[in-house]
C-alpha cells in the first residue's frame, strides 16, 4: 500500500469493504471531489449495499471513510471490472490514497471473480483521473486504449464532456 500522509505521521490507510453506514460519507466525498457527477445520497446507500463486493473504502487512523472506488462487474463482460467513481477527500489528495484503493479494489474484485480488464470513463479534462488509470496500468503490466463512449451530445443538459472509456488490460501481476 502506499503511505498516507496525515499531518506529521505517515501511515498506510486502510481499505475495507463498505457498510451501509459508510454511504452519506461516500456522497459526502464525492460531492467534495469536483469532479465527479454525483448522484443522490439514496443511490450511495444502495451502492454500499448491493455493490459492496465491488467497492472499497479508505480509512484514516481513526476508521472515518477518506475515499472510496465503486464499481461492477460488466454483465455482458464478467471479466471486466468497470470502475463507477473513484473519489479521496481533499486533504488526503496526491497522497496515493486513488492508486491504493483501485489497487485494493482489483486484487479483490479478482480474488473471487477471473477479472482480466480494468475499465473507467474519464473526461478528458480530468487530469488526475487521466494519471491514475495509466499509473494503474504500469503497475500491473497492461496496455491503455481509449475511446469516446458518450459523446458530450448524449448528455441531456450542456456543458458536460465527452466520457473518454479507458480499457485497461490483460491485467498482469502488480508491480512496484
Amino acid at each position: 500500500m502506499t503511505p498516507l500522509t496525515t499531518g506529521l505521521a505517515t501511515t498506510t490507510p486502510l481499505t475495507t469493504p463498505p457498510t451501509i453506514e459508510d454511504g452519506a460519507e461516500l456522497w459526502r466525498i464525492a460531492r467534495g471531489s469536483g469532479e465527479l457527477d454525483l448522484n443522490s445520497p439514496y443511490s450511495y446507500l444502495l451502492w454500499c449495499r448491493d455493490f459492496a463486493d465491488t467497492t472499497t473504502v479508505a480509512r484514516d487512523d481513526s476508521g472515518r471513510p477518506i475515499g472510496f472506488v465503486t464499481g461492477y462487474l460488466r454483465p455482458d463482460q464478467p471479466d471486466t471490472l468497470f470502475v463507477w467513481q473513484i473519489a479521496v477527500e481533499g486533504s488526503h489528495r496526491g497522497s496515493g490514497v486513488a492508486g491504493t484503493l483501485l489497487d485494493a479494489l482489483s486484487a479483490q474484485v479478482a480474488a473471487e471473480h477471473r477479472i482480466s480488464r480494468v475499465e473507467a470513463t474519464v473526461t478528458p479534462g480530468n487530469l488526475a483521473s487521466d494519471r491514475l488509470f495509466r499509473s494503474f496500468a504500469r503497475r500491473h503490466g497492461a496496455e491503455v486504449t481509449q475511446e469516446v463512449l458518450f459523446p458530450a451530445s448524449a448528455f441531456p443538459t450542456a456543458g458536460h464532456e465527452s466520457e473518454v472509456l479507458y480499457r485497461i488490460g490483460p491485467l498482469g501481476s502488480p508491480r512496484r
